[in-house]
């Protein structure tokens, strides 16, 4: 008698109940993939253990299709109808070799058939059969498929959409082709990199665009009459009272991505043509593949500070800048730059954006009055030696954190500033006294996100030196500086940038600035001090990537300001 699945489980050190065996033996047969990903989804068995224990009795390798690269050359050998019917997605072209991933890569009939269909040698690996479905959706939506989506919808449906009264075009909300639609635009929006997606009505049609690098680009138009159960079952999903139409609404969902879901947050108020939405797509749920600090594009002259500082014992650690500027990011980094099993992290966050291992994480609750001071309190009795506090945003959290880094804990905040030298003078009009900030205090770190050029279409110019005397002190030298930019291709769909880069400003506080901030001293006399110490505004580090080939002038014009060099005297 052959191996079971729970034996060889056992055989890996991986324990399995009774309970969650006989329940996955409930709906698959013993010794079937069925089962294995019955344990999958059940989280009693962890997805890497499975498909590796599975791969090894096929004999087949296995690959994530939403975790590798997959070429257009590869998608276009198969119509996505195919794909759907035989629940496989092409991978990759290799000279006359098409790679497909398949729940059942020894299914030698429909290896036959793909061959016949694709004019190619099919090499079968295997992938989990919700890994396909998931995959075959997220990469054949294009522009040009949900394009057609909608034209289709409007052109069947747009007889009875224009005899529909608004309280019946918002029931359609469940009807199977507008989920289609909804799925398809959120699908299209993970693929091309999108934070935010925003749905506008206007006077005549509804506008959809995608916030993608920082930058909003419209994609669609949809009709008027589409707008309402769109929104319907955008609310639907999202646990929102669909008959409300006058006050603002905010939400959350998720969708699956294989073994995992994709997040999303969303925002709808009211304006003068209807409700206007915007989902933020948030991170993957259980990601746990952070980006370390040195992986950032920090430079140098900030890193090394930066990494000594958030070895400190105690004292306070902010990251400063506007709603998606990357604060999150960089602070998961700092934490997992520090976390050991000899160190006690805690974290206090609004929303919990990834979980970490090893962290203790706890989000607040407005609606039970679970606030951010009421979890730091709380806090400081279960024995912390790092806290993250998501936001400081009133006075008695900022007082509790403030005392907490003077009693023996290191404790990460974000404010929303301008720079990092107002953060100080921050804290002191919420109500801290001088004297409890200028000794808390560590470090203030500061940074925005631009549009980094994209690598496919980067090009090198001289700029006119008018230009450059904007930005640089000497252009009368013989040798100025080439920039960059990119001239648009269809890897960056035509906008010249793909992916973002970070310009940082980093102020340690030094006893010099320690003895302005108890005197209350102005952020001017501040940021003389900090430049004394080797500080350098956001936009000296904008430039300094700008020459490297990262970004345009035209980035940085956007996203930091100008900051004259302060007289020392």
């Amino acid at each position: 008698m052959s191996i079971t699945i729970r034996e060889e489980l056992e055989a890996r050190h991986v324990l399995i109940s009774n309970e969650a065996y006989s329940l996955a033996l409930a709906s698959a047969k013993e010794n079937s993939l069925d089962l294995l990903e019955s344990l999958i989804e059940s989280e009693a068995v962890p997805k890497d253990v499975a498909c590796h224990l599975w791969s090894n009795r096929l004999g087949r390798a296995y690959v994530n299709p939403l975790s590798t690269i997959i070429s257009n050359e590869a998608i276009a050998s198969l119509p996505i109808e195919i794909a759907r019917k035989g629940n496989v997605m092409p991978l990759y072209v290799v000279e006359d070799g098409l790679t497909v991933a398949m729940p059942d890569p020894d299914d030698e009939v429909l290896v036959r058939r793909l061959a016949a269909i694709s004019g190619k040698q099919i090499s079968p690996v295997f992938c989990l059969s919700n890994e396909v479905r998931d995959a075959i959706e997220l990469h054949y939506s294009t522009d040009q498929s949900v394009q057609e989506l909608i034209a289709q919808l409007e052109r069947s449906q747009g007889t009875i959409l224009a005899k529909l009264n608004p309280e019946d075009l918002e029931g359609m909300g469940g009807s199977e082709s507008i989920i289609g639609l909804c799925n398809a635009i959120l699908y299209l929006a993970i693929k091309e990199r999108a934070s935010d997606i925003h749905i506008e009505p206007l006077e005549s049609h509804t506008n959809i665009r995608f916030r993608v690098d920082g930058r909003l680009q419209e994609v669609f138009q949809i009709a008027s009459a589409l707008h309402a159960p769109l929104n319907s079952r955008i609310k639907i999903v999202s646990d929102l009272n669909i008959s409300e139409s006058r006050f603002p609404q905010d939400g959350r969902f998720s969708i699956p991505l294989g073994a995992e879901s994709v997040s999303f947050r969303v925002s709808v108020i009211p304006s003068i043509y209807g409700e206007k939405i915007v989902l933020r797509i948030l991170a993957l749920t259980g990601k746990k593949d952070f980006q370390s600090l040195d992986q950032m594009f920090i430079s140098q002259t900030i890193l090394e500070p930066f990494k000594e500082v958030i070895r400190s014992p105690n004292g306070m650690v902010f990251v400063t800048g506007p709603t998606g500027s990357g604060k999150s990011t960089t602070l998961y980094a700092a934490l997992h730059e520090i976390n050991t099993p000899d160190v006690n992290i805690c974290t206090i966050e609004d929303p919990i954006e990834a979980r970490m291992d090893g962290v203790i994480q706890s989000q607040v609750n407005a609606k039970i009055d679970l606030n951010f001071s009421t979890l730091l309190r709380s806090l400081l009795r279960q024995d912390p030696d790092v806290m993250l506090v998501g936001e400081i945003r009133d006075f008695e959290t900022a007082k509790i954190a403030t005392e907490a880094a003077l009693t023996g804990h290191l404790v990460f905040s974000t404010l929303h500033t301008n720079n990092a030298i107002q953060a100080v003078v921050r804290l002191i009009e919420l109500g801290i006294e001088p004297y409890m900030v200028a000794p808390s205090i560590l470090a203030v770190m500061a940074q925005r996100l631009a549009a980094r050029i994209c690598v496919n279409c980067k090009q090198a110019y001289m700029p006119e030196r008018d230009v450059l005397g904007r930005y640089f002190n000497d252009c009368e030298s013989a040798h100025l500086p080439f920039l960059y930019h990119g001239v648009g291709c269809g890897h960056c769909r035509q906008t010249g940038y793909f992916g973002r880069i970070a310009f940082h400003e980093l102020a340690l506080i030094t006893e010099e600035m320690r003895t302005l901030i108890s005197a209350n001293s102005s952020d001017h006399q501040l940021g003389v001090a900090a430049r004394r110490a080797g500080y350098r505004p956001l936009r000296y580090d904008a430039l300094k990537k700008a020459l490297l080939g990262f970004t345009t002038l035209e980035e940085i014009e956007s996203k930091t300001a100008t900051e004259w060099i302060l007289d020392e005297n």
